[in-house]
């Protein structure tokens, strides 16, 4: 699968973007384990256009995790074209736009997924996009606003005519959120299309190499984007990579998934600072499946998500890894 000039190879496993989630520390982790691409969190053209701080930040990229995309979202096209060239001129392998987000404070507001109930607006911010810089423009959509205005079959193909040089495609409408099962199906409706000639990638509910391996049969798509399932589990990476490339690398063990955890604890505070690299963090620990399942938990659970210092945190942590696993896997 090409993107422009970017090979990804074949069956390419790809790192969604997440607000919260994929900063550059978690993004290089997630590389490290197999993503064959990543995507920076949402970055907000009004926003970026401002010097806002907190959003300039998410333009960094580390050489180790490349190719790498930076997804922005708007809803008018001036502030879209002036942060797509500030962004090109951070130097990301890919711009992606975001058209796809449904929480209530992006497509609200007629961003995100809000442009897919004004379709000529999406195709101008586009089409302004993809002339405003050099870089492959990419977009990350849904199947449409709602079960009755499922349009993405004919959304990609105009979205193609607009210079875009791949789709990704979150099969679930906005009116979902994330609630119910991704429709492959449609998904695959896309990628059949015979007037579609860009990459499409498809994207929702792969948990497993299982489901990975299905999806990439069932739909014939180019490449597969992984999002909630890598939360507080980066190492999903390897196991997807050697569902669809045996001997990719070895499994990882649960002392190495407590290090990834732990550098991903003091890589965000050292990003940040202590009080809000906790607070970053806990939204990975709370999601980890390397703390589900573990009976009698709740207390040391609460206490792990309420620390406040990396000592504290340090300290459950080890106890959790050299008093309470052991006896879990023994039993």
């Amino acid at each position: 699968m090409r993107i422009g000039n970017i090979d990804l190879g074949e069956k390419p496993v790809m790192l969604a973007p997440m607000e919260d989630v994929t900063d550059a520390s978690f993004r290089l982790i997630c590389k490290e384990m197999g993503a064959d691409m990543t995507y920076s969190e949402f970055v907000s053209a009004d926003a970026l256009i401002r010097n806002i701080q907190a959003t300039t930040r998410k333009l960094h990229i580390s050489p180790g995790e490349r190719p790498t995309a930076i997804q922005i979202y708007g809803r008018e096209v001036e502030p879209m074209v002036e942060a797509a060239r500030l962004v090109e001129a951070a130097a990301p392998d890919i711009l992606d736009i975001n058209f796809g987000c449904p929480v209530k404070k992006v497509a609200g507001k007629g961003a995100g997924a809000g442009l897919l109930r004004d379709i000529p607006k999406m195709r101008e911010i586009t089409r302004a996009v993809v002339n405003a810089v050099k870089i492959p423009v990419t977009v990350k959509t849904r199947l449409g606003w709602d079960h009755d205005s499922r349009i993405i079959v004919d959304l990609a193909e105009q979205l193609q005519d607009c210079g875009i040089q791949a789709i990704t495609v979150h099969g679930r409408t906005r009116a979902q959120l994330y609630s119910g099962e991704a429709d492959w199906d449609m998904i695959a409706r896309v990628k059949a299309n015979p007037r579609l000639h860009i990459p499409v990638i498809g994207n929702g509910d792969i948990t497993s190499g299982e489901r990975l391996v299905e999806a990439f049969e069932r739909s014939g798509v180019d490449g597969i984007m992984v999002g909630r399932a890598s939360i507080g589990a980066p190492w999903i990476f390897r196991e997807l990579k050697n569902s669809v490339s045996p001997g990719y690398g070895p499994e990882l063990s649960d002392a190495e998934k407590f290090g990834l955890i732990r550098r991903q604890i003091r890589e965000s505070v050292d990003r940040i600072d202590e009080y809000r690299g906790i607070l970053h963090i806990r939204r990975h620990l709370a999601a980890s499946p390397l703390f589900k399942g573990i009976p009698d938990f709740r207390a040391t659970r609460i206490a792990m998500l309420q620390a406040s210092t990396l000592t504290e945190l340090e300290a459950i942590l080890t106890h959790i890894e050299n008093d309470i696993y052991p006896s879990v896997v023994k039993k």
